[in-house]
C-alpha cells in the first residue's frame, strides 16, 4: 500500500504561516473526503480540516478563520494553509481520508509554533 507523503512542515514564531501538502496516490483525493488530522504531544490525534469529493469544507472550532483546506484532483494533492499560528496548533499533521483509514496513515510532517 502506498501512503500519503506529507510534507511543508516547520518551525515557526506565533502568528506565522505554513502550506502544508499531501502528496496521495491513485485518484484518492478525487474518490473519498480527505482531511488533516493532527497529534499534539501527549494527546490523541484529532480532526483539523476536511474536503468532499465536491470542495464542501469543515473545521474544527479552533482554526476556524486560520486554516484552508484546498486539494488539486488532477495532481491528487491535498493542501492546508495555515495563518495566525500559535503554539496550541503544534504537532504532527496528517493527512487521510474522512472518516480515517487506520492503513493510510503515512509519516506526517512536523509544525512546531513557538511562542
Amino acid at each position: 500500500q502506498v501512503l500519503p507523503v506529507e510534507s511543508g512542515g516547520d518551525l515557526v514564531q506565533t502568528g506565522g504561516s505554513l502550506r502544508l501538502s499531501c502528496s496521495a496516490f491513485g485518484s484518492i483525493v478525487y474518490i473519498n473526503d480527505m482531511a488533516w488530522y493532527r497529534q499534539a504531544p501527549g494527546k490523541q490525534r484529532e480532526f483539523v480540516a476536511s474536503i468532499t469529493n465536491n470542495g464542501i469544507t469543515d473545521y474544527v472550532d479552533s482554526v476556524k478563520g486560520r486554516f484552508t483546506i484546498a486539494k488539486d484532483d488532477e495532481e491528487n494533492m491535498l493542501y492546508l494553509q495555515m495563518n495566525t499560528l500559535n503554539p496550541d496548533d503544534t504537532g504532527v499533521y496528517y493527512c487521510n481520508r474522512r472518516p480515517y483509514m487506520d492503513a493510510l496513515w503515512g509519516q506526517g510532517t512536523q509544525v512546531t509554533v513557538s511562542s
